[in-house]
């Protein structure tokens, strides 16, 4: 249990992290000027720091895009090495599925920053180039949606609109253009995500989405951190867990599989291994 705790502990920092109650470790809180301070500063001190500002924004920007690119590569670069590791856990699940049902797969991780949104992405694009298989991506991530922005959508309802009955799953999906991939994202962030995802709508919507799709992948929020991913688990057919390489601590993996029963456990992927890709010749 001592391990489990520890990966508790951790996952709690970073809830806190995530909710805002307080900055990170090693974050000192934002920097203010004194009124006093504030008027005795010249006007080209002023200008240089708005210009700072302006060109970190600017760099903040840049970074998101290249990272909401690299999330969806198996869209903008599908003979990628990347894209055909996709493709071959599409295959592996392919597999899986020919023994048993598994319509709705639920992407999960540890803890924040590990790629389980690339992985639901991709898997979900990839899963959509099957010709006459239809595909639903659903971002149940209440708190810190991506995939919507991943994908450059603009939903006018999502999730939570429809756990609320204030929409049809009919009317919140976006279709993904050029693909049989159609998109529940998150428009309302709700003040309570855990109840909304534990609902009696929630199951009936999963029920009713594993109808209409062949596929339904879910990005789940971090395992560890929030309770809501073990929730949406527990709906899924199987689990496939994200796991970085070098980074993701093996006793937090054991403390995920422990948190989402490892006999739901389809299979792993492990993010973040660079030089794969040259060693057989594929572009960077």
């Amino acid at each position: 249990m001592g391990k489990v705790y520890d990966a508790l502990r951790r996952a709690e920092e970073q809830r806190l992290e995530l909710s805002g109650e307080r900055p990170a470790p090693g974050q000192p809180a934002a920097a203010t000027l004194a009124p006093a301070e504030r008027r005795t500063k010249p006007a080209w001190f002023w200008r240089r720091w708005l210009a700072l500002r302006r060109n970190r924004r600017q760099q903040a920007a840049l970074e998101d895009a290249g990272s909401w690119n690299k999330r969806r590569i198996a869209m903008l670069r599908p003979d990628s090495f990347a894209a055909e590791q996709f493709r071959t856990l599409r295959v592996r699940l392919d597999s899986i599925a020919a023994q048993h049902p598994l319509r709705t797969i639920a992407i999960a991780s540890a803890l924040p920053g590990e790629g389980k949104t690339l992985a639901a992405v991709n898997l979900a694009v990839v899963s959509a180039m099957n010709v006459g298989r239809r595909v639903l991506l659903v971002d149940c991530d209440l708190r810190r949606p991506q995939v919507h922005a991943t994908l450059g959508l603009s939903p006018e309802a999502g999730l939570a609109e429809v756990l609320k009955d204030r929409a049809t799953l009919s009317e919140a999906v976006i279709k993904v253009e050029g693909l049989n991939l159609e998109v529940l994202g998150v428009r309302l962030q709700p003040p309570n995500p855990s109840e909304l995802l534990a609902s009696s709508r929630m199951r009936s919507l999963v029920e009713e989405a594993a109808r209409s799709y062949d596929r339904v992948i879910f990005d789940v929020p971090p395992t560890l951190a929030l309770p809501d991913a073990k929730t949406v688990c527990d709906l899924s057919d199987g689990v496939v867990l994200v796991v970085r390489a070098g980074s993701t601590p093996s006793e937090d993996v054991a403390a995920t599989l422990d948190v989402i029963d490892r006999r739901r456990v389809l299979g792993l992927v492990l993010n973040g291994l660079e030089d794969s890709a040259r060693r057989y010749g594929y572009p960077e």
